[in-house]
């Protein structure tokens, strides 16, 4: 395929991120900045295909001073389960380009602007995919360099990439930052609600929506939270209620397509990825820090685990006070070079 100059490309629907003055302000504090742009960097909606044929709508990031008769490496970042590019995924991808990188950030199939019906299903594979993809359309940039792809993977991002490095070896370094295992997290649901009462539920609403009723929702953001909710529920929401991170719900993926989690396991083989390097950021009050660790001792080196300090799990979404871009800027640039 000729490679091109950065092209631009219509974008699907509207965003479905955006902040909604009507809600609540949200925690603000350490640099809380979801909504970052910069006029150092140069940022355009583009549409690239999946590997089944299926439109992802992303955001493409140039750095406005960028030296376009030469190369340059670039890197792939997804947002967290259930997010759109608008949330945290851009921010980060700001920053990269900030610091010199062409970063391309994307909507997940059958959320925010990409393509798929219905909406909010959960496919693991598709999700994994989505990062080969988007290597697929960086390689056809003329200031790309298709030797020096990496990608960094927000949350659940973090084990769909993995995942996808795995199989594809264009992808030549691996950052996650609060790391998720969503197929362990299903897996945890299941056994806490016990026998097979999660599968039954989805096997049984699956004929009820073939007979026409409305697909059902599960797990996500809660919509509401009081004084008796859980640190974990009081954190999200923070984040996807609030004008902090959105105020919309995006995050609630169908009963039906949940349960494909229980087949995923991000982790397995995680050592077939060397000798490419791995970097792994967490929180270290994050509730997620586990995955983090587990993975880290489960790949094989190169490696290397980075705890925040006094930060938790969704601090590094969006706390620009507390997530590590100039350790990550090192990670790329020692690795992408």
């Amino acid at each position: 395929m000729r490679k091109e100059a950065n092209p631009v490309y219509p974008a699907g629907q509207a965003n479905v991120a955006h902040r909604n003055p009507q809600l609540p302000t949200g925690d603000q504090s350490q640099g809380a900045d979801n909504w970052y742009t910069s006029s150092q960097v140069v940022q355009t909606p583009v549409t690239f295909k999946n590997l089944y044929n299926m439109d992802l709508a992303g955001n493409l990031f140039v750095p406005k001073n960028l030296d376009e008769t030469v190369t340059h490496p670039a890197i792939i970042v997804g947002a967290p389960n259930g997010a759109v590019k608008e949330q945290s995924a851009n921010l980060y991808a700001t920053k990269l380009a900030e610091a010199g990188f062409i970063t391309l950030s994307f909507d997940q199939v059958f959320w925010g602007d990409s393509a798929g019906s219905p909406r909010n299903a959960m496919a693991p594979d598709l999700y994994s995919d989505s990062f080969s993809a988007g290597a697929d359309y960086l390689t056809t940039l003329a200031t790309v360099d298709d030797t020096k792809i990496g990608v960094l993977g927000i949350c659940a991002s973090g084990s769909f990439a993995l995942n996808q490095a795995k199989v594809d070896t264009r992808l030549k370094a691996i950052a996650t930052v609060s790391l998720t295992d969503m197929g362990a997290v299903a897996r945890g649901m299941r056994d806490a609600m016990g026998d097979h009462t999660m599968v039954d539920q989805a096997a049984t609403q699956r004929t009820k929506e073939m007979a026409g009723a409305d697909p059902l929702y599960t797990s996500g953001t809660p919509e509401e939270i009081g004084p008796d909710s859980d640190a974990f529920s009081k954190e999200f929401y923070d984040f996807y209620r609030t004008q902090r991170g959105a105020g919309n719900t995006t995050t609630q993926p169908t009963l039906t397509s949940f349960v494909k989690l229980l087949n995923f396991y991000s982790l397995s083989d995680i050592e077939t990825v060397a000798p490419r390097p791995l970097l792994f950021i967490a929180g270290e009050d994050a509730i997620s820090l586990g995955f983090s660790k587990d993975a880290y001792t489960a790949a094989a080196e190169p490696k290397e685990l980075y705890q925040v300090p006094y930060a938790g799990h969704v601090d590094l979404y969006d706390r620009t006070e507390l997530i590590p871009f100039a350790k990550l800027t090192t990670f790329f640039t020692d690795n992408l070079s």
